[in-house]
C-alpha cells in the first residue's frame, strides 16, 4: 500500500492514513465503505461522504465497499437501492463486486448478541419505550438500572430465543448491552442491541426475520465483518464511538476498523434531512425524489449539474473536523465553470421579440458559422441560419436607455447580432394597448466578423431565426428554501 499522492490535499484523515501507514496498522491495507441506509434518494451531502470514501480507496490503491445499511424495512424500499446504486455510479464510483448489505450478515450478527448475553454483556429488557427513556436520565442525570438488568444469562437466552421465534409482540421486549447506566455519555446507558418488529417484508430476506439489530450494533459489525480498516462517518456519530469500539472489543473481533468523524455538509438555503425530504415528496409539495429543486443528487443532475461539478465543489470545500455553512455560491460557480470549459454555445430566447431587417432580402437565407466554443477549437463549428426575420428577447431591448451600463438594443440605437452583423433599430411596432411587439431594423452588410470603421458597437445579444428556430422548454428554478 503506497502512501497519498502528493497531487491530492492533504487534510486530517489522510494523515491519519499516512500514519497507520508507515507503522504498518492493518498490514498497510486502506478499507473504506460508503453505507446508506435505503429509505432515500441520496442528497448533496452523501456525495462528499461517497467520493470522500471511495477516492481514499484509489489514491492508496485500496478498496471502498457499498453496503446498505438495511435494518429498518419499515422505511426502506428496493427503488431506494436502485436509486442510490445510479447515484454512485453517476458520480463514478466503482464498487466493482464489492456491494454487501448489512441484511446479509443477520445471522452472524445474531450469534455475535448471543455471545454478549452468555459473557454477561447483554441482557433481555421488558420495560417500554418511554419508560426505558424514563430510567435513561438526562445529559446531566445518570440513569438508573432496570428491574430485568440482573436477569441471568440463561433466562436473557432463552427470552432471545423465542424473540426470534416470533412469540412476542413489538415493543414487549428488546436486548440490551449491559454497559454503564451511569456514564456521561448517554449512548452508553444500556443501548438497545435488537427489537421486534412483526409483519414486515424485507426487501432482501424477505419474511424470515422478526428481529432486528440496532445501526450501532450493525455497522460497527458489519465494518469489521468486511475487514474495513477506517470507518469514515459525521461528527454527529462522535459521541457514538465509545460504543463502536466497545461492541469491537466486547465480541474480540479479529479486525478492528478505526471511527473517524469529520464535519458533514451545510449548504446554504438547502435541507438535507431525510425525513424533512421525505415530507416534501410524500406531501406533494415537490415532484418527486428527483425534482430539480431538491438537493438530492438525482434532483441536482435533472437541473444540469455534471459528475465533475460535484467533484470540484466537494474539492473546493475539503475535509474538516469544523462545521461551518456553505455558500450557495460555491456550488453554483462549480457548475458554471464546468460548464464554462465544457459546454457547446448556442443561442436561444427565453421571451421573443420579432425583428424585421428590412433591408434584408425577402425569402433569403444567409449561413452563418459560428464556433462551437470560443476557446475549443477541437468541439468544432456549427451553421446558424439568418433571415429578414429574427427573435431577439424582449430583455434586450428599451426604447430609452435606463442607464449608462444598458448596452442593449435601444429605439435609435445599435447592437451585435451574436456571429452576426450589426443592427439598428428605426421604428418601435406596438399594438393598441402600446405593448412593444415589433422591431423595424436594418443591418450593416459590411460588419460580418469585424466592427465598422467609424464607431463603436458595444452590445452583444443572442437571436434565432424565426423560420428556423425550433421551440424548446426552458424551466427556470428557485430555492425552495429561504
Amino acid at each position: 500500500m503506497k502512501a497519498q499522492s502528493t497531487s491530492k490535499a492533504v487534510n486530517f484523515i489522510r494523515q491519519i492514513i499516512d500514519q497507520d501507514i508507515q507503522s504498518g496498522k492493518y498490514d498497510g491495507r486502506v478499507a473504506t465503505r460508503f453505507p446508506p441506509e435505503p429509505n432515500g434518494f441520496l442528497h448533496i451531502g452523501h456525495a462528499k461522504a461517497i467520493l470522500l470514501n471511495f477516492g481514499i480507496a484509489k489514491d492508496y490503491n485500496g478498496t471502498c465497499n457499498l453496503r446498505f445499511d438495511d435494518t429498518n424495512p419499515q422505511k426502506e424500499d428496493v427503488a431506494f437501492v436502485d436509486a442510490i446504486q445510479n447515484d454512485v455510479r453517476w458520480l463514478g464510483c466503482n464498487w466493482k463486486d464489492r456491494l454487501y448489505y448489512a441484511s446479509d450478515y443477520f445471522e452472524q450478527l445474531y450469534e455475535y448478541a448471543v455471545q454478549l448475553i452468555k459473557q454477561g454483556d447483554a441482557y433481555v429488557d421488558d420495560l417500554s419505550a418511554e419508560q426505558i427513556r424514563e430510567y435513561r436520565g438526562t445529559l446531566t442525570a445518570p440513569g438508573k438500572d432496570s428491574p430485568y438488568r440482573e436477569r441471568s444469562v440463561e433466562e436473557s437466552l432463552d427470552l432471545f430465543t423465542r424473540m426470534r421465534a416470533g412469540e412476542f409482540k413489538d415493543g414487549s421486549k428488546i436486548l440490551r448491552a449491559k454497559i454503564d447506566m451511569a456514564s456521561p455519555n448517554i449512548n452508553l446507558r444500556d443501548p438497545a442491541i435488537y427489537r421486534i418488529r412483526h409483519g414486515i417484508i424485507h426487501h432482501q430476506t424477505g419474511d424470515a426475520w422478526c428481529l432486528y439489530p440496532m445501526y450501532d450494533f450493525t455497522h460497527c459489525l458489519s465494518d469489521a465483518i468486511e475487514n474495513i480498516t477506517h470507518s469514515l462517518c459525521t461528527l454527529e456519530f462522535e459521541d457514538h464511538r465509545p460504543l463502536y469500539d466497545w461492541f469491537l472489543e466486547k465480541l474480540n473481533t479479529p479486525n478492528r476498523p478505526q471511527q473517524i468523524e469529520f464535519s458533514r455538509l451545510n449548504l446554504e438555503y438547502t435541507v438535507t434531512s431525510k425525513r424533512k425530504l421525505t415530507e416534501l415528496v410524500e406531501e406533494g409539495k415537490v415532484d418527486g425524489w428527483d425534482d430539480p429543486r431538491m438537493p438530492t443528487i438525482a434532483g441536482l443532475r435533472r437541473r444540469g449539474y455534471t459528475p465533475a461539478s460535484i467533484h470540484d465543489f466537494c474539492d473546493r470545500i475539503g475535509v474538516t473536523k469544523v462545521g461551518n455553512v456553505i455558500e450557495m455560491g460555491v456550488l453554483e460557480d462549480c457548475i458554471r465553470t464546468d460548464l464554462n470549459t465544457n459546454a457547446q454555445r448556442r443561442m436561444a430566447v427565453l421571451n421573443p421579440l420579432k425583428v424585421t431587417i428590412t433591408n434584408f432580402p425577402n425569402d433569403s437565407v444567409e449561413i452563418m458559422t459560428a464556433a462551437n466554443h470560443p476557446q475549443d477549437d477541437t468541439l468544432g463549428q456549427r451553421e446558424i441560419p439568418f433571415s429578414r426575420e429574427i427573435y431577439i428577447d424582449h430583455n434586450d431591448f428599451m426604447e430609452i436607455a435606463p442607464n449608462k451600463k444598458f448596452k442593449r438594443l435601444v429605439a435609435g440605437g445599435e447592437v451585435r447580432l451574436r456571429n452576426a452583423y450589426v443592427i439598428r433599430c428605426n421604428e418601435v411596432v406596438k399594438d393598441d394597448q402600446g405593448n412593444i411587439i415589433e422591431l423595424l431594423c436594418s443591418y450593416d452588410a459590411k460588419t460580418l466578423g469585424k466592427n465598422p470603421d467609424d464607431r463603436k458597437i458595444k452590445g452583444v445579444i443572442h437571436w434565432v431565426s424565426i423560420e428556423h428556430a425550433v421551440p424548446v422548454e426552458i424551466r427556470l428554478y428557485d430555492r425552495l428554501f429561504n
